[in-house]
Formats: structure tokens, sequence, C-alpha cells
């Protein structure tokens, strides 16, 4: 039963979200957090570190080790926990290779037409909108009634602030690549904690 709401769960994301793997991460955080309690906050930005640091998609990455700890949380063997990976991260490209599929034909003929590239331009700012709004959730807790704070077990001291800084700072200043970046955040990690 557990594995049909992962794939129904995956399924929707992907057929809802526009944008790439990163876009999709605050709607993952949102439906498998908040809304069905599978896993803690701090558990998923464990699992969206390591998304990002392993080779291929993020979102499908998150996906994959969702389902993974999804199934572990509640009481499944190391196998039936990797069909929860499978489960989930098929449901999530699914919808694209289904709507990819009905598509390719029509793309030839109106990928140059006014309309599609204006509906392409108004997408930009979207996806732009739900990376950031994704990059915040990770680090801000927003209760309406208490209102805003950090989510503490992400920033656990000042090193990690420093850190933060420092990445984003390099980051900033356009010299730096991300990948470098980010070998440099593992490494000081290494060395710090």
């Amino acid at each position: 039963m557990l594995l049909l709401k992962l794939f129904w769960t995956f399924f929707f994301i992907g057929l809802f979200t526009f944008g790439g793997g990163y876009a999709v991460i605050g709607i993952i955080q949102s439906e498998v957090v908040f809304a069905k309690g599978w896993i803690t906050e701090s558990m998923f930005t464990n699992i969206v570190a390591v998304s990002q640091m392993t080779p291929g998609p993020v979102g499908l990455n998150c996906s994959t080790y969702v389902g993974y700890e999804v199934m572990k949380a509640a009481g499944a063997s190391q196998t039936v926990a990797s069909l929860g990976s499978f489960t989930s991260s098929i449901a999530i490209v699914l919808p694209s290779f289904i709507v990819m599929m009905m598509l390719v034909r029509f793309y030839t003929r109106f990928h140059e037409t006014p309309v599609f590239k204006d509906v392409m331009s108004a997408l930009k700012p979207t996806v732009a909108g739900l990376i950031g709004a994704s990059a915040l959730s990770l680090m801000l807790y927003i209760n309406l009634g208490e209102g805003l704070s950090v989510i503490v077990e992400n920033f656990p001291d000042w090193k990690a602030w420093v850190v933060f800084a420092a990445s984003l700072g390099l980051y900033l200043t356009g010299k730096v690549g991300p990948i470098s970046i980010l070998a440099a955040g593992a490494v000081a990690g290494l060395l710090i904690y």
C-alpha cells in the first residue's frame, strides 16, 4: 500500500513540476515532509545534499533517496526499501516521458510560432522563483502564526554559517565554478566536522 502511495505522490509531483531538478525539490519537500510526514526536515536536507553530490539529475536522485528512506522508516527490509527507490524514481519520470511522447510530433511543427516562444519565455521567471523558493524552504521555517525562523538543524553552529557565507561569496564573484565550490564545501565539512 505504501508503494502505491509513493508511486502516486511522485507521479503527481512529476506531472505538475516545470523547471527541472531544483524546481522539484520544494514540491517534494512539501509533499513528503509537510503534507504526509514521511520524513523529517533534517533528513530531507541531508537527502538534498546527497542528491546534489551524486551523479544525475538532482530531482530524480532526491526522489530515489526519499523512496528508500520512506520504506526504511516504515520498517521495510533493504530489498523492499530498494523497491521504494525504484517506484518513486519511475513515478517521477513517467509523466514527463508520457507528455514528451505525445508532444514530440507537434514540437517540430510549432516550435517557431510566436505563441510557443511566448509561453517558454513566461515559464523562465516561474522556474527561477521555484528554485529560489526551494533554497529558502531548506533554510527557513515559515509558520504563519509564529513568523519566520531559521531551521536550526540545517545550520547547527557558526562554522556552518561561515562555510555557507564563504560559498555564497565565492559564487557571487563569478570567478569560481559551482563544482569547485561544492568540492571545497565538502572538504571544509569533512575537516571541520
